[in-house]
């Protein structure tokens, strides 16, 4: 590698932010995610073979969640102190991908849910690793570029995953094992990608500190976003939960099969919005006050959640609902994770990050539950207000940081 490329690496300008480092991140979030959304679409039909479908797999989404997001706290504070950081990540995603592929051994439903638990400990482990050797790479002035470009990659994974499954469905019939197996080439690319691709400048470590210190260290601006984020995240529920509303309101109209098309081709669209709109989250972040922005995209989920609750609920309506729902999810996670780079200093990076993704984890699992149940006993209209309330209080207190920050 010649020296002018190794001092970019070391001292990004705005106008080389796409270095080696972003490209193999992204990447390497392309083919991991790849790699498990296959496992992913394929795993509540593989749980039904065994006697075991809804229960089970809330209950493995559920515990897997959970451990992934103690996991981010954790492998944060650890990685502020160690000189170098990418081993770990590469140790990350050599989890995820054998945790994977480990469902082709599974018998009975347990079994998978340790396999899930490996594969979310592996991911757990790489992300707050992987979010400071991206914000590592790159100017404070191109954090939205890069972080907006890695989000991008990762959806088109998530896109490519579930088609993948069809083809694979098709062309192996169920053999399941041999599926999950298959899962193993995107999920080693991956780690390839990280282990060749990715530069780690040179740092100093933290020094030894215990981790209520380290926490207690995060500038308080830092905690109270964290704590504004948190009030989001328990409205915030898993968008899969729009695929069931498509399917409940559409089926009376046009059937089972043909509703069930209808909303995974919705699903498809607002993955694609996310993917498109990402990079332009970022770019629009890094010309304009990224506080404000995620503000913006907060407020955005409010309208999304007020649409459901307020008008008729036919194709043209869902059609909004996801659109919007893929332009506010971009937004929310490029700037959020960008805005966090920026209100904490360098050293900092690997504890900001895992204690974002522990309160976004939280925050996941707590939400949908807690709207899951609100639907089912009290409806539509309470369990998406709901959402829409904590929406707003989210966009409330982040604008009140911003304002501080400012």
């Amino acid at each position: 590698m010649s020296d002018e490329h190794s001092l970019s690496d070391r001292n990004p300008s705005a106008s080389h932010w796409l270095n080696r480092t972003v490209i193999g991140i992204g990447l390497a979030s392309l083919f991991s995610d790849w790699s498990h959304e296959i496992a992913t679409a394929l795993l509540p039909a593989f749980l039904a073979t065994m006697g075991s479908a809804a229960a089970w797999l809330g209950v493995i989404e559920g515990v897997a969640d959970g451990f992934s997001s103690f996991t981010k706290m954790a492998s944060g504070f650890y990685t502020d102190r160690l000189p170098r950081r990418k081993g770990i990540a590469v140790v990350g995603y050599v989890l995820t991908a054998l945790g994977t592929a480990s469902f082709g051994l599974a018998t009975s439903a347990w079994h998978v849910l340790l396999a899930r638990a490996t594969a979310w400990l592996g991911r757990g482990v790489r992300t707050p690793v992987r979010k400071a050797l991206l914000a590592g790479s790159v100017t404070k002035e191109t954090y939205g570029r890069a972080f907006g470009f890695e989000r991008m990659m990762d959806t088109v994974g998530a896109i490519i995953g579930p088609l993948t499954a069809l083809l694979l469905l098709r062309v192996f019939d169920q053999r399941y094992p041999t599926l999950f197996f298959l899962t193993l080439i995107p999920g080693l690319i991956a780690v390839l990608c990280i282990a060749v691709l990715v530069k780690e400048k040179t740092r100093v470590a933290v020094k030894h500190i215990s981790f209520g210190e380290s926490l207690r260290a995060l500038p308080r601006r830092y905690r109270q976003f964290a704590m504004a984020v948190g009030i989001f995240g328990i409205g915030d529920f898993a968008h899969s939960l729009l695929i069931l509303l498509a399917v409940q309101t559409l089926t009376p109209a046009y059937g089972m099969l043909t509703a069930a098309t209808i909303a995974t081709a919705l699903y498809v669209m607002h993955n694609i919005v996310y993917a498109c709109c990402a990079v332009l989250a970022g770019w629009v972040a890094d010309h304009f006050n990224k506080g404000y922005w995620l503000v913006i995209a907060y407020l955005l989920a409010a309208v999304m959640a007020v649409m459901i609750v307020v008008l008729p609920l036919n194709i043209i309506t869902l059609t909004f609902v996801f659109v919007i729902a893929g332009i506010y999810i971009a937004m929310e996670e490029t700037l959020e994770d960008s805005f966090c780079a920026e209100l904490v200093d360098e050293h900092q990076h690997g504890m900001a990050f895992g204690v974002l993704a522990t309160v976004n984890g939280i925050g996941d699992l707590v939400s949908s539950i807690t709207i899951g149940l609100l639907w089912s006993t009290a409806g539509i209209g309470i369990a998406f207000g709901f959402s829409a309330v904590l929406f707003v209080t989210g966009a409330l207190l982040t604008w009140r940081v911003v304002s501080r920050h400012r």
